[in-house]
């Protein structure tokens, strides 16, 4: 067992988010790395910031998103080839998740996209090292195209106050930015865009800061003070929510390593084969397709005493998952779900392995549990909680 009693050091060479000083005022527990950059992971207790995220509304600093920005006249030619969507069904003001994906069809980055303009794209980026991959995709393209990283920070608002916060602070209009969109504001002198996106699977936006590095800590602040009356607290990203939600963490569930079929997102609409241009890993995937795959990533759930919050170091590396006495694959996340009252992880296992009810075991600090398979998502597989919407007064639900 290793013991918690180890500190990260915060010095110079690690950059620094936008709200980062504003932040660690806050009184931050625990950090990580990401992107290169510190993240705030917990606030002291990640299942209050749970519970709160599910009640009220979470303030989270996720400037470490670091955006790549693609500009030029061929900006939306060179961009449609490096992402795996078809950009040409991507409407300005809105946004898109999508995959970066190698020769491979290995996944690079899973990014949300935004589309500000006919040729201007900003892609918020996983933990990777994509900036330098589409800057290399430029050099021999032909394409007239300028790829930097802009002085931009989005923060995350989260929760079921979220919208009366938003509604406060930039008016009615909030109201109709519908589900992967998003809209620009001037708020006390800021420029941003507010997007209707998140990582929690809970009602919630995005808001993305234009001149973060001066601005992060008056936007911050301003936020403390309009969230108070509606509950708002800092809290780090909940991993206990994304996992519920069955949302994949780059370096965790997805990787180099693996490709969108082996991880269940090998749709039509994610995956553009007949796309004008074609993209980065096609070929490959299309074989893979036509071949199949042989491990695919499925949910568990896990007997024993309880995981803990993923985000909180109670998870340390990949738990082996055994079967018929050996290792056949791996849980890439996994945590003890404060409502289902279960420990609950996504694991990748052989096909064969796949099918819901196999009973596995997971090797928890060498000790072995009994797991069996499950659907993903685990709460709210509809999605409904996100993706609803309140215009006019009247709440609606978007079906598609």
């Amino acid at each position: 067992m290793l013991h918690n009693s180890a500190t990260m050091l915060l010095y110079p060479r690690i950059r620094k988010s936008p709200y980062f000083y504003a932040a660690h005022a806050e009184g931050v527990a625990m950090y990580s790395v990401y992107n290169r950059m510190y993240i705030p992971r917990h606030f002291g207790d990640p299942v209050a910031e749970y519970w709160n995220l599910l009640t009220n509304v979470n303030l989270t600093d996720v400037g470490v998103e670091r955006a790549m920005e693609i500009t030029g006249p061929d900006a939306f030619t060179f961009t449609n080839r490096m992402v795996t969507r078809d950009l040409s069904k991507c409407k300005v003001g809105q946004c898109k998740y999508t995959f970066l994906t190698d020769q491979h069809g290995g996944i690079i980055n899973d990014p949300v996209l935004l589309r500000l303009g006919e040729n201007h794209f900003w892609l918020t980026l996983a933990d990777s090292d994509a900036l330098l991959w589409a800057r290399g995709l430029a050099v021999n393209s032909g394409l007239d195209v300028t790829i930097n990283e802009p002085d931009m920070g989005p923060v995350q608002v989260q929760g079921p106050k979220s919208l009366d916060l938003m509604v406060d602070l930039f008016g009615e209009s909030i109201r109709d930015i519908a589900y992967y969109f998003f809209q620009e504001y001037e708020l006390q002198g800021m420029r941003v865009l507010v997007s209707r996106t998140g990582y929690t699977a809970e009602l919630g936006y995005e808001i993305y800061l234009f001149n973060a590095t001066s601005n992060g800590s008056r936007l911050w602040q301003l936020l403390r003070e309009a969230g108070a009356p509606y509950g708002l607290a800092p809290g780090g990203v909940s991993h206990l929510r994304r996992i519920e939600a069955g949302i994949l963490a780059l370096g965790s569930d997805i990787g180099l390593s693996t490709n969108p079929y082996e991880v269940g997102m090998g749709y039509p609409w994610m995956l553009s084969m007949d796309k004008e241009g074609g993209f980065v890993g096609r070929d490959a995937l299309l074989r893979i397709a036509e071949k199949g795959v042989d491990r695919r990533l499925v949910g568990l759930h896990i007997d024993g005493d309880p995981l803990g919050a993923y985000n909180d170091g109670s998870m340390v590396d990949a738990y082996p998952v055994r079967h018929g006495g050996e290792v056949v694959g791996t849980v890439t996340s996994a945590c003890h779900s404060p409502r289902l009252v279960q420990n609950i992880g996504m694991a990748l296992v052989p096909i064969g392995l796949a099918d819901e009810g196999t009973s596995v075991e997971v090797l928890v600090n060498e000790v072995p549990r009994d797991a069996k398979v499950t659907p993903m998502p685990f709460l709210d597989s509809k999605k409904e909680t996100v993706r609803q919407v309140v215009s006019a007064g009247r709440q609606q639900w978007l079906t598609t």
